[in-house]
């Protein structure tokens, strides 16, 4: 069975990427004030043998298009895993937080204005 960790699935919009009936790449896009007062997007995953095709890329692309035709031109923050920094800094996102530890991982918040 498949668990909803924080109980937000069923306030989002979910994003999946397929490959054939495969799902290779998945996030979650919020309204703005579910997640914060901005809209956002969560729990971005590529399926590992996908990672380096640009699916990833194309996902958030999608995402941010997505959220601009649900929800209007607003900011859209994220909780980035600070490794990935320069990633979404090419989408345009900045940082906005100090470094914070989620699941024992270093993260930022990023805003994309």
């Amino acid at each position: 069975m498949v668990t909803d960790v924080d109980d937000n699935d069923q306030k989002a919009w979910h994003l999946c990427a397929w490959r054939d009936e495969e799902l290779v790449a998945y996030s979650r896009l919020f309204a703005p004030g579910i997640i914060y007062r901005e809209a956002s997007i969560g729990r971005v995953v590529t399926r590992k043998d996908f990672r380096g095709s640009g699916i990833g890329k194309e996902l958030i692309k999608r995402g941010i298009i997505a959220i601009y035709q649900l929800f209007g031109k607003t900011p859209v923050k994220i909780g980035a895993q600070l490794y990935l920094k320069k990633f979404y800094e090419e989408f345009g996102f900045s940082q906005n937080s100090g470094i914070y530890l989620e699941d024992r991982i270093e993260h930022i918040k990023m805003i994309l204005s």
